[in-house]
């Protein structure tokens, strides 16, 4: 690597560092402050990396910044809200994993689409130790609500299969359950 490469791209690196230094969480920081500190040194940017060469690395930083930017700084007004997905991709990683282990598939959108935030209720219910206790407070009435709810989303699903099964015969059951009724 040439000297003047390994220049441009410590150039680079170095608007990298200091977006990451705007973008670092400080009790003083709000939302606002952070997107008008953030919009300046992307534009400052965009003047100082006026070269030729350096326009792939402009144009591919303005890309991701415009990509990101709305919700980018919502978790300096909302605490509650974590910067990143990180955790979240890892827990959903952590789920997809279990369901192949078990089932030997390698995709979840069905399971996804059958049993839906369920999912995310239910692994987090099987590591709970007072399991038993969370479901003997569960009110009759608010279960059979919920159970009516599933299965309205699991008929969906259900007929949505039978449909891709037999396109031909789909039309004719249901008229015939419509006419049993």
């Amino acid at each position: 690597m040439s000297c003047s490469n390994e220049y441009k791209e410590a150039r680079w690196h170095n608007r990298i560092i200091q977006i990451a230094l705007i973008l670092a969480p400080a009790k003083n920081k709000t939302g606002k402050s952070v997107e008008k500190r953030l919009n300046q040194y992307l534009n400052q940017t965009q003047k100082k990396l006026n070269k030729e060469q350096d326009q792939p690395f402009v144009k591919n930083l303005m890309n991701y910044s415009k990509g990101f930017w709305k919700g980018l700084f919502t978790c300096y007004d909302h605490p509650l809200v974590p910067r990143t997905n990180n955790d979240l991709e890892l827990f959903f990683r952590e789920i997809k994993r279990d369901h192949r282990r078990i089932t030997g598939l390698r995709s979840w959108n069905r399971y996804i689409i059958r049993h839906g935030e369920n999912v995310v209720l239910t692994a987090d219910a099987i590591k709970d130790k007072n399991i038993q206790l969370r479901i003997m407070s569960i009110n009759y009435e608010t279960y059979k609500e919920v159970k009516h709810q599933w299965e309205n989303r699991t008929l969906e699903h259900t007929k949505h299969l039978r449909f891709k099964k037999d396109p031909k015969k789909f039309p004719a059951n249901l008229e015939e359950r419509w006419l049993n009724g």
